[in-house]
């Protein structure tokens, strides 16, 4: 009982911001996997990080607030870029795009910081978050903007779902793509630069997609797909931080890690399954009769 107790005094909070980040981004994962840019997030992520870093360079902490306002203002310009780019160019699919993207926004961070004290500590931080380290008020202004961008998505599901499953589609039906892949991206951007300032750019990137991708293994439609996300998220998230509190691990990296080995479990079960599916038919039809 004295364990559990002084795992809670010291978790608690890191439960909670693994509870409330989970909930905006099993959502937000489930459009990026359909769109099938699986990167995205990470580019995102890390052009807000390329933002944080040319505050650095400024003279800037990176958790300030000048921070966070070029961090966001980069990633609406990165929303922008992948809002125009999402028609194919001569075959070139956005994924190329994005995947560019990243690498260019990777390397400037790291050209910025190889100038800035304390470069090594800061990309570190960048990866993997502090969120050991978070403080209720930070809970709370990261819950406001997440409901805020909720909201926002909720009174606009029909358009946002209708431009990632049939974009073509709501072409025809006379729908502003871009204008609403940009508002898509940018509201994603919020999320992702709130995100990266607390957790880091590999657990972020670990909620987005792994609770997604169990809900497309295990879940047919949208609403089953995003609870079923929802409760592996929040499970893979404690498990995760007992791990991290009882082997003395950093948390970002362990939940990471237990996202890794969920995803694994998850796919050998769903192998098995269809591989039940595809024997089952042949052992109930019997010998065959003309044998």
């Amino acid at each position: 009982m004295q364990s559990l107790l002084s795992m809670l005094s010291i978790m608690w909070l890191p439960f909670i911001a693994c509870l409330v980040l989970v909930t905006i981004l099993a959502y937000l994962g489930i459009h990026i996997l359909t769109r099938g840019v699986i990167f995205v997030d990470l580019a995102l992520a890390q052009i807000a990080a390329l933002g944080s870093t040319v505050a650095a360079l400024l003279g800037h902490e990176l958790d300030s607030g000048v921070a966070f306002a070029l961090g966001l203002g980069f990633t609406f310009v990165g929303a922008a870029v992948f809002a125009f780019s999402r028609v194919r160019y001569n075959g070139v699919p956005q994924e190329a795009i994005i995947g560019v993207t990243w690498a260019v926004a990777s390397s400037a961070a790291i050209l910025t910081l190889s100038k800035a004290p304390h470069g090594a500590e800061d990309i570190r931080s960048l990866l993997v978050g502090s969120i050991l380290w978070v403080k209720p008020l930070d809970v709370l202004r990261m819950a406001g903007v997440y409901a805020a961008v909720g909201t926002f998505h909720w009174f606009q599901r029909r358009r946002f779902f209708r431009i990632t499953l049939d974009p073509e589609g709501a072409v025809r039906e006379g729908l502003r793509v871009r204008l609403w892949d940009f508002l898509f991206y940018a509201s994603f951007g919020v999320v992702v630069t709130t995100s990266v300032k607390m957790a880091g750019v590999l657990l972020v990137f670990s909620f987005l997609i792994v609770p997604s991708i169990v809900g497309v293994l295990f879940a047919g439609g949208i609403r089953g797909r995003l609870l079923l996300g929802w409760v592996v998220g929040w499970l893979v998230s404690i498990v995760g931080c007992v791990i991290s509190y009882r082997a003395d691990l950093p948390p970002g990296a362990t939940v990471v890690c237990t996202f890794g080995v969920v995803l694994l479990a998850a796919l050998l079960v769903r192998r098995m399954r269809n591989l039940e599916s595809a024997w089952a038919p042949a052992h109930a039809a019997g010998p065959d009769p003309g044998r």
